[in-house]
Parts: structure tokens; sequence; C-alpha cells
């Protein structure tokens, strides 16, 4: 199995009226091989400070399953050589044939504590499948990083002044 960079995205809604369309826009990247949300967790808080939690990944029980044994046999070579990387491989596919459930419920609870009512946020691991070409080609990813919104925001005000 061929794993794009894995990143762990945070994001929050203010108000959110949800319709579907974030769905709708991760299967639409999924389907281009764009990305794969290898585990997500959505908790909404309403008005009246009532909880609801969703869960989710866009991996198969097989994909789940080749996806468990290659982090299991990082973490088994890491931890005993070339010794350990079969057991971990072994042991992360057996882990995962439930699918991959990387957030548990505690971390939903830690998400519930940092947001305020009438809001939700969104913890998304996601897998870049566009890189991996890229790599293919001798390309090695040396770092995932990320200009912050408000730089974004700021430039293209400018931009929008400046034309």
């Amino acid at each position: 199995m061929t794993i794009g960079p894995v990143q762990l995205i945070a994001l929050g809604f203010d108000k959110p009226d949800f319709q579907g369309e974030i769905i709708d826009e991760l299967e639409r990247l999924r389907g281009s091989d764009t990305i794969r949300v290898i585990d997500a967790l959505v908790v909404y808080k309403d008005a009246d400070g009532e909880v609801a939690a969703l869960k989710g990944s866009q991996l198969s029980k097989e994909e789940a399953e080749e996806f468990g044994a290659v982090v299991g046999a990082l973490l088994g070579l890491g931890a005993a050589g070339e010794e350990g990387m079969e057991a971990g491989a072994i042991a992360g596919a057996e882990a995962a044939s439930d699918g991959i459930d990387v957030f548990s419920e505690e971390e939903a609870w830690d998400v519930l504590a940092e947001i305020p009512n009438d809001a939700a946020a969104a913890l998304i691991l996601l897998e870049h499948r566009w890189a991996i070409g890229l790599r293919d080609a001798g390309g090695e990813l040396l770092d995932l990083g990320r200009i912050p919104h408000e730089i974004v925001v700021a430039a293209r005000e400018w931009a929008a002044a400046n034309a």
C-alpha cells in the first residue's frame, strides 16, 4: 500500500449550519484521489450546551487493515528493529480490522471543553494522496506547514486594493 503524507487538521465553526457541504467536499476530494480521510471527529455543542459527536473515515476495511499494518510495522521497527517490524505489522492490522480509531471518546471530551455553545470543532487526520506522485518522482517532503488564514486574507485584500 502506498501512503502519502499524513496531517492532522483542526477546524472550528461558529454558529454552524451543517447541510452536508463538508462531507460532500471531502468525498469529492477522495473521488479525485487528492486526499483520503483516515479518521475524523466532529463535535457540535448547540446553544443550550447539548452535545453531538460524529466520527468517520474514508478507509474501507481492507484499507484500514493495510494502513494499520504499515503504522504497526513502523512502530515495531522503531521499538525493536527489523524483528519488531513484522510483529508490529501483524498487531497493527489486527488493531485496525474494525477500522482506524485515532480519536478516542476522551479526545471528544477534550475538544468539547474548548468549544463554546453554538459552535463545532472537527479533528481530521488526512492523507495527502496528491503528493504520492511527487515522492515517486524522487521528491521528498521535508515539511508540511501552513500560512495563517489571517495573512492570506490580508494579502488578498491588499491585492484587491492595489490591482
